[in-house]
């Protein structure tokens, strides 16, 4: 991911010119969620992009959220803590924040797009308004086609596991990436044993109140990556996903059982005009100052 950003970082240093910053009367907090294989603070990622909303909304309050006691530990979180538990200790750092009593928006990059979901459906206090998720996957991914960042060797064992057993209770347990990995050739396993996505995606039973919770959401954005090479299908970011039986042919969020049966309320959501499916050139991440602006800023109005 630190690679993919810095490319966003070359992309824009002379797109410094946007529009006068919102000033600081009525601001919405922002909360962030890093991706894989980076953490809160990283002065080329995650750092960059809060110093930049800083910078185009004056006044605003955004946290970027460090899972675990140091950026170390945070990183290593990325890939091997239980994501249910992630999940319960940052709804439990959201709601000891005074300064998002009133609400706050949500951007959550590549997995932390579909985690802060799961804070969506299951934390509504304090109230998420808005939900933009770059590059997430919210249908999980079938396949680790390229690690970001310095990951790598990280990755090739994460892989291995995967390939071996998935769905086994010890990788489910210990390996974040397993915990959204969707294998269209054994949905029924993956119904069974995921302990994140399936719940989340209302695979085993509809939980009303996570019906509930995500159309709270004054809008919930999802931007895809048009040449993304690290997210596999890429149609999950749009909450599309590969048909089950097979692993060629994809099917839209629209075309999903999930959607015609509202399982999770997206029809009516989009019915309602809470749906956004933005689209960004470039591979995973990798997007300019100017096109942020254009397409994210206005949501974090």
């Amino acid at each position: 991911m630190t690679a993919a950003l810095l490319c966003f970082l070359l992309a824009g240093p002379v797109l410094l010119v946007a529009g006068s910053p919102v000033q600081n009367n009525g601001t919405v907090p922002v909360v962030l969620w890093h991706g894989m294989g980076d953490s809160c603070c990283n002065p080329l990622s995650m750092g960059a992009i809060k110093k930049m909303i800083e910078e185009e909304v004056s006044g605003v309050y955004v946290l970027s959220l460090m899972i675990g006691k140091n950026v170390i530990k945070d990183t290593e979180n990325g890939f091997f803590m239980d994501v249910n538990e992630q999940v319960s200790m940052v709804c439990s750092q959201l709601a000891q924040d005074p300064k998002l009593k009133g609400g706050y928006n949500a951007m959550g990059f590549s997995q932390g797009g579909q985690f802060l979901r799961a804070v969506a459906q299951r934390c509504p206090s304090p109230p998420m308004k808005n939900l933009i998720s770059i590059g997430g996957q919210h249908q999980g991914v079938y396949g680790l086609p390229r690690c970001p960042g310095e990951s790598s060797h990280i990755c090739d064992m994460i892989r291995k596991a995967l390939n071996s057993g998935a769905y086994t209770d010890f990788v489910q347990k210990h390996l974040v990436q397993a915990q959204y990995w969707h294998d269209p050739l054994n949905d029924d396993l993956y119904k069974k044993y995921s302990l994140f996505l399936a719940d989340i995606n209302q695979e085993r039973a509809i939980n009303e109140t996570y019906k509930k919770n995500l159309q709270l959401l004054e809008n919930f954005v999802m931007v895809k990556f048009l040449q993304d090479t690290v997210v596999d299908p890429v149609d999950t970011e749009w909450f599309g996903f590969l048909k089950t039986g097979q692993a060629k042919e994809t099917e839209t969020l629209q075309e999903s059982v999930l959607y015609k049966e509202d399982r999770l309320g997206l029809a009516a959501m989009e019915k309602a005009g809470k749906l956004a499916f933005l689209a960004s050139e470039g591979d995973h991440l990798q997007f300019s100052r100017e096109w942020f602006i254009t397409h994210l800023l206005p949501y974090l109005h």
